[in-house]
């Protein structure tokens, strides 16, 4: 994990904010994560943090709606997740996946506050679920973004952006490089989804912020464009989708994971 690194959660910040890479939004995928989360938030001013339990949580480790809009009462909570449905990891009878996931998405539409979606071999059921209890509302991405065409149109139908990992580096993801190449850069976001997917030239090793660059760099190749357009015009996405991160002390934006 990151913070098992040497100089921990301040040392990755930090190489991070040296390299440009201004802003950081820890995402939290449990109840615990959700308390570290704000507490790493709270410690760093360049970063903020999300609320939110993964699908492939134990169904004993659903937060109550109730329980989500506490936790999402701090200041620097930005984001309701990392949320959504995964059938790949889960079996049996998932209601209980899509009964956590809805909670999430009442909860991001009462605070107005954008999802973080999380979906893996259940892309049909999740963008039902987004459009079916008008998660527009709210707003939010589809993060580490994996599926075809189809879904990431549907997904902009709705407001939502898409966020391109490391993946979308990797040499077996033509499909997905075919879909980056035709969003719109104005709902385009990048990230890390450290510590894993490192992308390439670091793939296999643990991931961390400061490689988002590879992130960039590679996307401006594929598009046929810059890294500098690339890292601002993601940069104002990101402080679109959560105007709130533009009244805290962040002194540069360039590129956000």
């Amino acid at each position: 994990m990151l913070a098992d690194q040497e100089g921990g959660i301040t040392a990755v910040v930090a190489e991070a904010h040296a390299a440009a890479v201004d802003h950081i939004l820890c995402i939290a995928i449990d109840q615990a994560s959700c308390h570290e989360a704000k507490a790493i938030a709270e410690q760093h001013d360049n970063v903020c943090a999300s609320v939110g339990v993964h699908p492939n949580v134990d169904p004993e480790g659903t937060m109550s709606l109730e329980a989500l809009i506490e936790a999402a009462a701090h200041p620097k909570v930005i984001a309701i997740g990392e949320t959504g449905l995964d059938y790949f990891r889960s079996e049996g009878d998932l209601q209980w996946q899509r009964d956590r996931f809805s909670i999430h998405i009442d909860a991001a539409k009462q605070l107005k506050k954008p999802l973080i979606i999380h979906t893996r071999d259940a892309r049909d059921d999740t963008m039902d679920m987004l459009e079916q209890l008008q998660a527009e509302e709210a707003g939010g991405i589809i993060h580490c973004f994996t599926e075809n065409w189809e879904t990431a149109k549907r997904a902009l139908d709705i407001g939502f952006y898409i966020s391109l990992s490391g993946i979308v580096t990797f040499k077996n993801a033509v499909e997905l490089q075919e879909v980056a190449k035709k969003l719109p850069l104005d709902r385009i976001l990048i990230e890390t989804d450290a510590p894993y997917l490192a992308p390439v030239p670091h793939r296999g090793k643990t991931n961390k912020p400061v490689f988002v660059k590879h992130v960039a760099e590679f996307l401006a190749q594929l598009r046929h464009d810059t890294v500098e357009n690339i890292a601002a015009s993601t940069s104002e996405n990101f402080h679109r989708l959560f105007p709130t991160v533009a009244r805290m002390p962040i002194h540069h934006e360039t590129i956000t994971t």
